[in-house]
């Protein structure tokens, strides 16, 4: 069987989460998609954050329609280089008010897998991914 590659590469234009606390969500992308080497793109129109490491990707914001946020059943995955990205990613996440929602380690799921769950300050849920 072959590792699959996850890539950042893709067939998305970007993805967009709602934040219900965008002070608390930004410091908390900040730390968690840092350790990744996503960079806080700054701000853009709305109050809209932007997140990516050469053009915008990903995206928090309040909703549009002024309800509050809700992502139940959905994940985003970030790729990282090594397992020690992911662990840094875990931790940050966690240390800047992220919720374990899935300790690093090996995935059986997938061949190679090494991952890390969070849940963001607005419930959202996210994860980093390496192939070894």
């Amino acid at each position: 069987m072959t590792t699959p590659v996850i890539s950042g590469d893709g067939i998305f234009s970007h993805i967009f989460l709602g934040a219900a606390d965008m002070q608390k969500s930004v410091a908390f992308y900040d730390a968690a998609l840092g350790a990744l080497g996503i960079k806080n793109l700054g701000p853009f129109g709305n109050g809209w954050v932007l997140y990516g490491r050469d053009k915008p990707a990903f995206i928090i914001a309040r909703p549009g329609n002024g309800e509050v946020p809700s992502s139940n059943g959905a994940t985003i995955g970030f790729t990282a280089p090594t397992p020690a990205e992911v662990d840094a990613f875990h931790a940050a996440g966690l240390a800047a008010g992220g919720i374990d929602e899935g300790q690093p380690g090996p995935r059986d799921h997938l061949p190679g897998a090494y991952a890390a769950y969070l849940r963001d300050p607005a419930g959202n849920k996210i994860c980093s991914y390496t192939f070894v």
